[in-house]
């Protein structure tokens, strides 16, 4: 077994066994030379639409765009407040700021690290326009209890699906894939995501027809009919090189997240019993898709055997290393102080630990066997 080729992601891998369709793909775009809003991206949004059960896919560049036309087309005023998570990357967050909107840091559940939405309530003022979960490291937030707030108080959901698409969460005694239950939808096509393109994209779904009408201009400069512009928007379109590989790539994400479950309970099975680690949990009526396996590593040694893993040639990663609410941007931004005292703790304690769609048993053995030496 050649252990140096453990990697996170395992593109490269991926790419080989799939190579032959992506090649086609990907030629055919070349041959044509329609680079720009060609036929395979329509073909995509339809496809993504009906494997997600919605009316509507918008296709755009990257996930930090999708929240930014999510949030553009609401009509949100300057000093809106946004609650959402403070442990996740920064797009959402960051996204608010861009327009004028004041991101509000709510803590996460110690278990799932999703939003807790016990702590949403008490953040909500007049000035709350929009709930904006993160749906982190694979599985949904608890879409019940927020869509439950949201109705009380009259408030947009924007669902943060970059890492969850696939995923499920059961509401009304139904289930139902992640993204598609609040007001709108986002997703990113980052090479790390569920179902990843070879650069970035992204997209919006929505089943609000007026909504979904809304991005599709927002996203061409505000534009209808070429060259005449009626509103302020962004040039945000998904290359038609991408749609292509996704589209070939969407036909096997479920057996991608199968593939994932599999890897996550074997490592289940064999951490369960370490004292010092604590592994992921799968919350009730979720429908958890593994795009990381993170574990929280507690005493103090998760740096420790993160470095013991790095000698023995087994990478892991640290999402995030500290809370969007103790970052500079947002500290200079904002007026309040938070009590996010999970997500602190969280950041020093979680290591996500390779969960490839590609690993071999070998090297899977490999990687449990290299955190049992360690204790």
């Amino acid at each position: 077994m050649d252990i140096k080729s453990i990697d996170m992601v395992g593109l490269p891998q991926q790419y080989k066994i799939l190579k032959k369709e992506l090649d086609k793909a990907v030629l055919g775009v070349m041959e044509r030379a329609e680079y720009i809003n060609g036929p395979e991206v329509k073909s995509f949004a339809c496809e993504l639409q009906d494997y997600l059960g919605v009316k509507s896919v918008i296709p755009c560049a990257n996930g930090t765009d999708a929240l930014q036309l999510a949030l553009m087309s609401l009509n949100l005023k300057q000093g809106d407040e946004v609650i959402t998570s403070a442990f996740s990357f920064v797009a959402p967050a960051e996204a608010c700021l861009l327009l004028g909107l004041k991101p509000v840091f709510a803590d996460v559940d110690e278990s799932t690290f999703n939003i807790d939405c016990s702590k949403i309530e008490k953040l909500i003022t007049p000035k709350t326009k929009v709930l904006l979960p993160v749906h982190l490291f694979g599985q949904s937030a608890d879409m019940e209890a927020i869509m439950t707030l949201a109705k009380k108080y009259g408030l947009y959901v924007i669902e943060d699906n970059a890492q969850s698409l696939g995923s499920k969460f059961k509401i009304d005694e139904k289930d139902k894939k992640s993204g598609t239950i609040g007001t709108i939808g986002c997703t990113s096509f980052f090479p790390t995501k569920n179902l990843a393109c070879f650069g970035d994209g992204g997209a919006c779904y929505t089943n609000d027809n007026t909504i979904a009408q809304k991005i599709n201009i927002l996203a061409k400069h505000g534009s209808t009919i070429k060259y005449e512009h009626n509103e302020v928007g962004i040039n945000s379109r998904l290359d038609t090189l991408q749609a292509a590989i996704l589209s070939v790539k969407l036909k096997y994400l479920d057996d991608f997240i199968s593939k994932r479950i599999a890897i996550a309970n074997q490592y289940n099975t064999a951490f369960r019993e370490i004292p010092d680690i604590i592994i992921p949990e799968t919350q009730k009526g979720s429908y958890h898709t593994y795009n990381q396996y993170t574990i929280k590593v507690k005493n103090g040694k998760r740096d420790s055997l993160k470095e013991f893993l790095k000698k023995r040639h087994v990478p892991s990663q640290i999402y995030y290393p500290s809370p969007l609410h103790r970052q500079n941007v947002f500290l200079k931004n904002s007026d309040i102080r938070y009590d996010c005292s999970v997500s602190e703790r969280l950041c020093s304690e979680v290591l996500s630990l390779p969960v490839s769609t590609e690993l071999t048993e070998e090297q899977i053995n490999y990687i449990i066997e290299s955190i049992k030496s360690f204790y």
